[in-house]
């Protein structure tokens, strides 16, 4: 009997290990196939967000549930579905493979690389679509991102943490300041991500290639979606950005992610939407475009030190036509940002590069995110050249000036040219306090407005040589003494 017990115990744990699994899955069918959508049936317990996987071995993601059928968007080449294919949810949602060896690479919005180098060892997976941190988990925005760029750094300071989005007419200069941006970071311990939606494969090329030349490359990721690819992946090509930006943040990395630009992202999904079918409303745009922004703007933060203590900044980039800021996408970005620059073609094409309208750009940081250095020598400026734009224009219809207005309009337009400033040329935060210090206080007042440049260039080149220590004390301490002021002073009337 004992024996029997013992035979049958055993046969018993050997049917329980040759139990089959068994794996319920769901299983559906395309009804319709259209430009890079697919219209699925069947599918009744899948998620927004979810890849489905068709026996042609292409993958789709969810983007629509409706009471009888599926919306998905293809990634990749959507030509090999057939009508009638079957098809079945995964169960997982889409994330990309995020990496340190992803610095210093130009992939898709997929993570495969289109550098012609090897592929990427994923070290984790991030989620595109994710919840932006709430009000417990962010810290407030005060550390500055030094651009490089004198007239933002000056004026409209950005922080890291914050969204201030760059708008302006085609052919501005919106790509250059943040490509400037990214050249400036070499020494700032700041990683980099250029994010670029529908551009020419040439202009990407162009970007890569001067990245690569001035070294900036290394601390920087290129994620693009060219013209040339499938709305999906234009669609998705700002997520995976902040994605990837995201994994660098949650190391305690500060992080830039430039969108390049929300314009043609908005275009993307606005065709994806129409062959949806779903209502259009505003400008043909779905009623739900607003959502498409702020859900990837929001994610951008500085966190808590409890929290990790990365930050994550915005750039976005949108392209208006004719410098209209009340269209549609414009006013809509611009709610969601905590600023603006905006480019103007007046500007740009009077030789005023960058083409600032001082009067439209605002930083709702502030002051909050300028080192001490360039507090000091800011001051009121942005107001006096917003006065100065004012008066200038009404001064060619007055036939006699007083003295002091003549003053000012003299100090502005010394201002206004000391602002200027050549691309992919980007200062150190002691030559523009220094540059900035000398036309507040005067000292260019009676150099020709044609003679400025010059002038700026012979200080710049002296003060490496000769003001190197006073340089070197303002960029490693960040503020102005009363000392380096007056060393300065001489440094600067030796070149006058």
């Amino acid at each position: 009997m004992k024996v029997l017990d013992e035979y049958l115990k055993e046969a018993k744990a050997e049917l329980t290990k040759s139990e089959a699994e068994v794996k319920a899955e769901e299983i559906g069918s395309v009804i319709e196939v259209k430009d890079g959508v697919v219209i699925l049936k069947g599918l009744t317990r899948v998620s927004y967000g979810e890849i489905i996987e068709f026996t042609s071995q292409a993958k789709a993601v969810v983007i629509d549930l409706l009471p009888e059928t599926v919306g998905t968007i293809v990634l990749g080449d959507y030509l090999g579905i057939k009508f009638g294919e079957t098809a079945k949810s995964t169960g997982m949602t889409l994330s990309v493979a995020a990496s340190s060896d992803l610095l210093g690479r130009v992939v898709d919005p997929l993570i495969n690389p289109i550098d012609g180098k090897n592929k990427i060892k994923p070290e984790k997976y991030y989620p595109l679509e994710k919840v932006a941190p709430g009000v417990v988990y962010r810290k407030k925005v005060n550390v500055p991102v030094q651009t490089g760029i004198k007239a933002i750094d000056v004026l409209i300071p950005i922080g890291r943490g914050q969204r201030e989005l760059i708008i302006g007419d085609r052919g501005t200069g919106k790509t250059t300041l943040a490509i400037d941006t990214i050249l400036n970071q070499k020494n700032e311990n700041l990683i980099c991500i250029y994010c670029a939606i529908g551009q020419k494969r040439a202009k990407l090329a162009s970007i890569v290639k001067l990245l690569e030349k001035k070294s900036a490359l290394d601390y920087t990721v290129v994620i693009a979606a060219t013209a040339s690819d499938s709305v999906t992946l234009q669609y998705l090509a700002p997520y995976a950005a902040c994605a990837v930006g995201e994994y660098f943040m949650d190391q305690g990395k500060d992080v830039l992610v430039v969108y390049d630009d929300l314009t043609k992202h908005a275009w993307a999904y606005r065709q994806i939407s129409l062959v949806l079918r779903r209502p259009a409303a505003r400008e043909a745009y779905p009623g739900d475009i607003f959502y498409l922004h702020s859900r990837l703007l929001e994610r951008a933060c500085r966190m808590d030190e409890k929290y990790g203590g990365g930050s994550l900044t915005a750039l976005p980039i949108i392209e208006t036509l004719e410098g209209d800021l009340s269209a549609y996408i414009p006013t809509n970005v611009i709610s969601i940002t905590d600023g603006q620059i905006s480019l103007e073609t007046d500007l740009f094409n009077a030789g005023i590069r960058p083409a600032i309208n001082v009067g439209l750009s605002v930083s709702r940081v502030g002051g909050d995110a300028q080192t001490k250095a360039i507090k000091s020598v800011a001051g009121k400026l942005k107001l006096d050249l917003a006065q100065y734009r004012e008066m200038a224009a009404f001064s060619q219809f007055e036939s006699e000036l007083d003295e002091e207005t003549k003053k000012f309009l003299n100090r502005g337009a010394r201002v206004t040219q000391v602002l200027k400033q050549r691309r992919n040329n980007p200062y150190s935060l002691a030559e523009e306090v220094v540059i900035i210090w000398a036309a507040s206080n005067g000292y260019l007042d009676k150099i020709a407005l044609d003679e400025v440049e010059e002038f700026e260039a012979k200080l710049i080149s002296d003060l490496k040589l000769r003001g190197k220590a006073v340089m070197d004390r303002i960029n490693k301490n960040k503020v102005l003494e009363k000392k380096d002021e007056e060393e300065l002073k001489r440094l600067v009337l030796d070149n006058l």
